[in-house]
């Protein structure tokens, strides 16, 4: 899977690419990562990629031309943009899902837009990208924590880039869930026990266990999970 991220700043990536399970999935040739600088397409001496907002108001808007051209550049050749799909982290964008990741880790391409300052042009947006994705309801500085939240949700799932798949088959959101609490040695630390049960060898009491924790927990934390999937509940 190739992965082409337009960014201002493409040195935020390249330490945590060189890390963990973005790095293993590059080294097995699993995943690519085509870090484009955005001021590479701009055409005035001092790189501008923003401007004023037209109706006034405070902040910068990110310009769309070098969004455009950026992406055109990563196009083969006789197409007019890369194959799968184009993302632009926007605050205003739905929020990203385990389901999202699934969906974007079978593409042969995810191309992701990083804005910058006070907004992107609303033409990138509705002419440029396939869709926008948020991580939540808060701001950030940037697009570039959430493309690499995004990047890494998605690489992760790629065939090979986990060498134990029923290791990712337990997180949380897999089946719409959250996860159980996880234990490991000591038995006993600080005056806390681990459960007696995960020490009893019983399998289908400790599945039985875990999945109850599981419902537990997503009934507390996340009560619209068991809404969404009702069968889980």
């Amino acid at each position: 899977m190739r992965i082409n991220v337009v960014t201002l700043f493409p040195d935020f990536f390249r330490g945590a690419l060189g890390l963990s399970i973005p790095a293993r999935a590059a080294a097995a040739g699993l995943a690519s990562y085509n870090l484009v600088q955005l001021r590479a397409f701009t055409h005035d001496r001092h790189q501008t990629v923003d401007d004023l907002p037209y109706g006034g108001g405070s902040g910068m808007v990110m310009k769309p031309e070098p969004f455009w051209e950026a992406v055109a550049s990563l196009a083969p050749e006789g197409e007019s943009r890369p194959g799968g799909r184009i993302v632009l982290m926007s605050a205003r964008g739905r929020r990203f899902t385990h389901d999202d990741a699934v969906r974007l880790a079978v593409q042969p391409e995810l191309t992701l837009l990083c804005g910058h300052y006070k907004d992107v042009d609303g033409r990138v947006a509705e002419g440029l990208a396939d869709e926008e994705l948020s991580l939540g309801d808060f701001i950030l500085s940037g697009g570039e924590p959430a493309a690499l939240a995004v990047l890494d949700a998605v690489v992760r799932l790629l065939p090979g880039a986990i060498s134990d798949h029923e290791s990712a088959s337990t997180d949380s959101f897999y089946d719409g869930l959250l996860s159980p609490p996880s234990y490991t040695r000591p038995a006993e630390y600080r005056g806390m026990r681990v459960p007696d049960v995960l020490l009893s060898g019983d399998h289908a009491k400790i599945a039985a266990w875990r999945r109850d924790q599981s419902e537990r927990l997503t009934r507390e934390r996340r009560p619209e999970l068991l809404a969404e999937h009702p069968a889980q509940g």
